[in-house]
Parts: structure tokens; sequence; C-alpha cells
């Protein structure tokens, strides 16, 4: 591998791949004025070009047939793993059905036939390259935008944490949710991000609309079963509930005396942390509607980070929060 002119990290830089070490040399004294050029001789060499340098790249250019695989594999490769590179396929040879392929299925831009019109090639990449930029435009403002809607997103579901709290069990009762929201915080919950080339923006609404109705339907109906239980004073009764309430939804948990160890950290975010198109486990209900059942009993719960567990320890039940907890605890996710 070659990384002529490869010298300025923030510029876009153009791979080339080709066989040819000619045709190598050729297209770096024609477009090295451009860009940096990044050179490789087979499709494996390709590869892994674009993986060491895929975030500055904005063109890669490729032959067809090369020793091995041929050049629309290197460009379904960049396709599936850098969707930001504009990928142009060239060839000195009439191979109309794998460029075809190719086209169709999203994997080039531009299809030039060796050997090339100097003048026409370098108009070529030039523009390339602006697309390349633009595309890099438009991505960051993308991302910007998701950023967004997805701390919109996981703010509104922390606000129907609170609201069902509120509903079922009294406006004035946030214990369970400081809990609930301090486990998931422990437990490194990252809102999942929409694939928005398949979902939009009111499709997302409506999915998080139905996702959380179902979810607190399920936490209604399992609060009402369990609100037929008492849990004696102590401890070690209180871990004992919470371990029979869990274990009978199905969630893996194991008692250490009077602590309950909880190993699965995705399923303390789950409701949080996973897309709108998951269903709820009926595990989580029940961990939702504990803490909400074990608050009528005046028994509260303190998550602790441990390793790769979070222990849960019995505390003394509180009554007493700011007004503005459930904002300080939306901007710590």
């Amino acid at each position: 591998m070659n990384e002529a002119n490869a010298t300025q990290d923030s510029a876009p830089a153009i791979i080339f791949v080709d066989d040819e070490a000619t045709a190598v040399k050729y297209f770096q004294r024609a477009i090295g004025s451009l860009a940096p050029v990044l050179t490789g001789g087979s499709v494996e060499e390709g590869k892994a070009l674009l993986d060491a340098h895929g975030h500055r790249v904005g063109v890669l250019v490729s032959d067809q047939r090369m020793p091995g695989e041929f050049g629309n594999e290197l460009l379904r490769y960049a396709s599936e793993r850098y969707p930001h590179i504009v990928r142009i396929l060239t060839t000195a040879y009439s191979e109309i059905d794998q460029t075809v392929a190719a086209v169709n299925l999203g994997h080039i831009h531009r299809y030039i036939k060796k050997p090339w019109d100097i003048t026409a090639l370098r108009i070529e990449l030039k523009q390339a390259l602006e697309l390349a930029e633009l595309r890099k435009e438009r991505d960051q403002l993308m991302r910007e935008k998701l950023g967004v809607l997805q701390k919109q997103t996981l703010a509104t579901r922390i606000g129907l944490i609170r609201s069902l709290s509120a509903t079922l069990i009294g406006p004035e009762r946030f214990q369970p949710v400081e809990t609930y929201l301090a486990a998931a915080v422990l437990a490194d919950v990252q809102g999942s991000e929409p694939d928005w080339l398949l979902i939009d923006y009111s499709d997302l609404v409506a999915s998080e609309g139905s996702r959380g109705g179902v979810f607190g339907h399920a936490v209604a109906s399992t609060l009402a079963a369990l609100r037929e239980r008492r849990v004696e004073p102590g401890p070690g009764n209180a871990v004992a509930a919470l371990a029979d309430v869990l274990e009978k939804a199905g969630v893996k948990v194991r008692r250490d005396g009077d602590t309950l160890v909880w190993e699965d950290l995705p399923a303390l975010a789950e409701f949080l942390g996973d897309p709108a198109s998951a269903t709820v486990s009926a595990g989580h209900a029940a961990w939702l509607a504990s803490l909400l059942w074990l608050d009528g009993n005046a028994i509260a719960f303190e998550p602790v980070r441990e390793a790769n567990a979070v222990v849960l320890r019995p505390i003394q039940h509180s009554t007493e929060f700011p007004a503005d907890r459930l904002a300080t605890w939306i901007e710590q996710f």
C-alpha cells in the first residue's frame, strides 16, 4: 500500500485501488493535486485502507479486474461500512453485467471506462469530492438533529415513568422513580437511535405512544396483583419480596444476604434504552411495579454499581425530594 500525498489528515482523501502499477502512477499524477491519494493494489488492501482512513476519505475509485476479488466487492464493502464515501468503478473491460449490478445495488456513483480522458477524469473526481463534502455536511446536520430527537425521546420515556408513578400511587411519591432512574443510570443506559432510513418522526411518535401504553398497562396490572400481598418489616423480608416478584417474572437476580444482585444490566434500562419497536418484557414491568408496591409498604432500595452488577440495598424510605428532581435526572441521561 502506498499513501502518497496523504499528509493532511483534515483534507478529504481519495482511495484508488488497481493492481497495475502504471495505472496507479498515472492516477496519482493526474489527481494528486486535487486531494491526497491513498493507493492499494487489491481488494484486501483497499478494505484495509478504508478501515484505517475511512473517516477522512471522500472518494473511492476501484478497478474492476484484479487478482482475487473484483472491484465491485470493494465498493460493496465501502457502501455498507462507509456510506458517506462516493464510489466510482473503473475498468478497461466491457463487464456490463457486474457494472449494472453494482449500480442497481447502490454500490457505485459513477462508472468510468479506461483509458481515461484526463480532463474528464479530473472533472469527475472534483465533482465527486464536492459531493462527498455535501454528504459530510448533511451527515453532521443529521447527527445534530438525531441527537436532539434522541434526547427528546428519552425525556418523554422518563416523563412516562413519573406519570405512571403519580397515577398509580400518588403525585407526592417519588421514591420509586428515584430508584428506577438511579438503577438505569448505573446500567449505563444509552437511548437507541432509530433507523431514519426506515422510519420517520411521525412513525416514531406513534410507536412510542403504543409501546408506552402497553408498558403502562403491564405495570398497572402487575401492581394490582401485588397489592394483595403484605411484606413483614425488616431488610431481609424486603429483599426476599423483591426477589420473589422478579424471579416469578423471569428476571435473573440473586440474593446475597440483605442485598439483591442484578447482573443483567440491560434489563434494568429496557424501557428507557431499547428502540420503539422493541416490546418491553413482563420482567421489566414487574421491576417498576414492585418498586411502586414496596413504596406502599414504606420500603425503598438504593442501587449501587459493583463491578459488572447493580446491587440493591434496602434503605430508609423517603418522601422528601426537590421539585426539580425529575429535571435533574433527565439531564443525567
